[in-house]
């Protein structure tokens, strides 16, 4: 990459300099990968691409860079809304945040966070989840769904926005980031799998003009196995939009990091839509495009005021391609590709409803361009009810998110008359209102959601307190959050302890908290641990209620001999009450699995995950740890954590019995040679004609609205400097010149043969309890030693039962894929099985800790009883 960052397209001569890239610790590079690859060649996506190319092909200039770019922030009723064709009946499209609901909205669902799906561990729950949202968004008419989100990893316990993805694990998160995609996108709207990539922390994300953003740099296997992984999951799965991060990888900006876009999401992964900025992260004009950004949003660059409307793109990208900086086919291919993600999810249907809403207000009528300082007004929100009975899919993940860490002397489930005090402000709605907080931007009340673009409106909420009150409970309520002197313990008391732990974007500060935990740590926030405390000094049982968004600290109490139950109830959404009295009384079983390790100190994890303070120039936060995150690093540095990845208790108990290993694709030490590129759309080369981008005449133009035209004079003259005969100085490394593919693509998300199902497994669950209940089966992979390090144990699969009646069984099948059993060689940038022929654990059960059943791969047979390698 460009060790400079230019602003502006007219020519290099002109171009400002505006800061320069700090250099990397040694050995962590982001090497230049040109040119940006076409778009068309996978099949599923050919007859999408087939009409985008003719359309684009009868398409002016200024209508192709209009559709590239937002109009502007606060320029219309989306967060973003592109520039429209109309004159070839392209609509400007609506892109709309969060991953859990359509944000400041009406009429919609909040539904529980990603934290709070990923510890359901149910596939067919995650995607019932992702249909409902994809038919809210698609019913406010949202184009483009800002979700799901796969990074942040979680790599950082204490990092602002990991809430927002599935857990601290790569294939976890696969599995919900793309099967979120096949329910939101199986309605038509399009979704956006984020932030790419390895945007780890909140503090000193976005460059400015005195700091350029934070740096992660990590090595190419750590790239592979872990920070990529869930994104080949998400376009395998035919995800329609991609989003870059605000950070820097290896010292580029991911917003101009041809590494990043061109080698390894385009060609490497085989994406075939389209690459957008995250919200003001685009920091340059000609590096962005040649390294394969193709949407900028919301069309303002980040880099100066706001109120002046300026923009990187839209009419300096015109501008660029008349002055012959940026290749023709490059703009072309970008335009393709946004257009093809419009008609391969249907939206040229007449009845793809246009946005109903605004996210700038919740008045009827308002200023159709808020961001403006004279604009037009008229409906902006027309109060479209989208719920339809979705509240159930959101109860149900909230229910069978909650996870029981504890539960001694058999105290859960309640019986029916308990006589019950309840301690803790998170019992209650907030009593300010529940959306009083913009962006959710407060911790008060029930917590249902993190704050920051991720959050949505509450159109209720249903708090535990309605909860207790709709089962006609006996109880006392204490609505602090410090301990009452007047709570008159009994001995026939059940205490019940609500306490939270909170966190966000950075945009807004909590409690002294930036986005990222930084004030409160890993504590629980209020004195929730005091109050912890002094309850369980005063009652004999106690029962504590966490609403968290991610590892806690316990120590303090959780062994104290009152304390009887722990239960997690994550981030529930809107659904906080109902669903948890359902678990509380025990009308359903606690099936819920802990999506991160819970650890005893902040010192069992690594240092190099600690957030990264104030740096003079460019932070640098380098991942020394490598492929050893989470439970990866506590199996290796032989830590007992506090509670272990995927633990969860039930009220009954189950047993795995009658496990079976069958071969099911031969393997050999790589993959069989990638398929060849399809065909694709072919673009002429030529620049267009400087009239292609003059303003229309008496056109009535919106202040700060941004636009793609030119005036005639400086149209023509960025023509006079295309048509002679010097070339722009393009990047160090640049080819116009299309490649084939790196031999480890061939298709969405790899080569497929990686997908190619290596070993089936079987097991039979048996419900071995008195109560009805859900069971998970994990499956994890220990790899035979050979010449690559790997972790002791990886997630590879998992499965959930049915509601088993006691005594009753189930048949589940898990697989493992030629991936899973592959590590990345960075000599031959391919993936190989270390090990041909070599013994491969496969180990079941219900947490990472609790893995009893092997199968080997060279023997073929399966045993129970075993001792998991992991084991301390």
């Amino acid at each position: 990459m460009r060790s400079t960052i230019i602003l502006g397209f007219s020519s290099v001569a002109t171009a400002a300099v505006i800061d320069r890239r700090d250099p990397v610790p040694a050995g962590y590079v982001a090497p230049p990968y040109y040119p940006a690859p076409y778009g068309g060649w996978v099949s599923d996506w050919s007859e999408s691409f087939q009409k985008a190319s003719v359309l684009v092909s009868s398409m002016t200039l200024a209508e192709k860079t209009n559709i590239t770019a937002g109009s502007g922030i606060f320029m219309g009723r989306c967060v973003g809304n592109t520039g429209s064709a109309l004159r070839v009946g392209i609509p400007q499209l609506c892109l709309q945040d969060g991953p859990l609901g359509v944000r400041n909205s009406d009429h919609n669902t909040a539904f529980p966070a990603a934290i709070t799906v990923g510890s359901t561990w149910d596939k067919s729950l995650i995607r019932r989840r992702g249909v409902a949202i994809g038919e809210e968004f698609r019913g406010k008419g949202v184009n483009i769904h800002l979700g799901p989100s796969v990074g942040a990893l979680g790599r950082k316990p204490r990092g602002g926005r990991n809430w927002e993805g599935f857990g601290s694990d790569p294939v976890l998160q696969a599995f919900g980031g793309a099967l979120s995609i096949e329910g939101i996108q199986s309605v038509g709207v399009i979704a956006t799998i984020k932030h790419f990539i390895a945007n780890e922390q909140e503090q000193y994300r976005m460059y400015s003009l005195v700091k350029p953003g934070i740096s992660s740099n990590l090595d190419d296997r750590t790239m592979h196995e872990l920070y990529l992984w869930p994104f080949a999951e998400g376009v395998r799965a035919g995800v329609g939009s991609v989003m870059i991060a605000y950070n820097a990888v290896n010292g580029s900006a991911c917003a101009q990091n041809s590494y990043l876009m061109n080698g390894l999401l385009k060609d490497e992964l085989g994406f075939q839509g389209f690459v957008m900025t995250d919200w003001l992260a685009q920091i340059s004009g000609v590096p962005s495009a040649l390294a394969g950004l193709d949407m900028s949003m919301p069309g303002d660059i980040n880099q100066v005021p706001l109120v002046f409307g300026t923009s990187p793109w839209m009419y300096e990208y015109t501008r660029a391609i008349l002055n012959g900086s940026v290749p023709v086919d490059r703009l072309d291919d970008s335009a393709t590709r946004i257009l093809a993600a419009y008609y391969q999810m249907g939206q040229d249907s007449p009845d793809y409803p246009r946005p109903n809403f605004d996210t700038n207000t919740q008045d009827a009528e308002g200023p159709l361009y808020p961001g403006a300082l004279f604009s037009p007004s008229g409906i902006v929100n027309e109060f479209v009810d989208v719920q339809d009975d979705h509240a159930e899919v959101a109860r149900e993940v909230a229910r069978d998110a909650i996870t029981l860490l504890k539960n001694n002397d058999g105290i859960l489930p309640l019986p029916r008359n308990s006589a019950l005090k309840i301690f803790g402000t998170d019992a209650e709605k907030n009593p300010d209102g529940i959306n009083s907080c913009a962006d959710q931007g407060c911790n008060k009340g029930t917590l249902g959601m993190g704050w920051g673009s991720g959050s949505a409106r509450y159109p209720y909420m249903d708090s535990p307190i309605d909860g207790f009150k709709s089962r006609s409970a006996s109880y006392q309520f204490f609505n602090t959050d410090s301990f009452p002197s007047n709570s008159n313990p009994s001995p026939t008391d059940t205490a019940v302890v609500f306490v939270t732990a909170d966190s966000g974007e950075n945009y807004i500060t909590v409690e002294n908290n930036p986005g990222d935990r930084t004030s409160s740590n890993l504590n629980l926030w209020h004195d929730g641990d005091k109050l912890i405390k002094d309850v369980a000094a005063q009652y004999s049982s106690v029962i504590v209620v966490v609403h968290t968004v991610g590892p806690i600290l316990m120590e303090e109490w959780h062994d104290l001999p009152s304390v009887k139950a722990v239960l997690f109830a994550h981030l529930p959404g809107q659904e906080a009450g109902k669903s948890l009295m359902e678990v509380l009384y025990g009308d359903v079983s606690p099936s819920g699995h802990l999506p991160y390790t819970l650890p005893k100190s902040e010192g069992d994890y690594p240092e190099s995950v600690g957030l990264t303070g104030y740096q003079i120039g460019q932070p640098q936060d380098t991942f020394t740890e490598g492929l050893y995150i989470d439970y990866r690093h506590f199996h290796k540095a032989n830590i007992v954590p506090r509670y272990a990845f995927g633990h969860g208790l039930s009220y009954t108990t189950f047993s795995f019995s009658s496990a079976s290993i069958s071969a099911v694709t031969p393997l050999t030490s790589t993959p069989p040679a990638r398929p060849a590129k399809g065909e694709t759309p072919a673009y002429s080369t030529t620049i267009p004609p400087a009239s292609e981008a003059y303003w229309p005449d008496n056109f009535n133009r919106i202040w700060r609205y941004i636009y793609s035209f030119l005036d005639k004079n400086d149209a023509d003259n960025a023509a006079k400097v295309g048509n002679l005969t010097s070339t722009y100085p393009y990047p160090v490394g640049y080819s116009n010149v299309q490649k084939a593919g790196p031999k480890a693509g061939g298709g969405q998300g790899g080569n497929p043969a990686l997908f190619d199902v290596a070993y089936a497994i079987s097991v039979t669950v048996t419900n071995t309890g008195s109560r009805p209940g859900k069971a998970v089966a994990q499956l994890y992979v220990q790899f035979p030693t050979s010449n690559f390090d790997t972790p002791i144990l990886q997630l590879r699969d998992f499965e959930k039962t049915s509601e088993l009646a006691p005594g009753a069984t189930e048949t589940l099948s898990l697989r493992v894929t030629r991936k899973d059993l592959s590590v990345w060689d960075v000599v031959s940038q391919d993936w190989i099985i270390p090990s041909l022929g070599g013994d491969y654990g496969i180990w079941l059960g219900q947490s990472s800790d609790g893995l009893t059943l092997r199968c080997g791969t060279e023997t073929g047979s399966c045993a129970g009883n075993q001792t998991s390698p992991a084991s301390v």
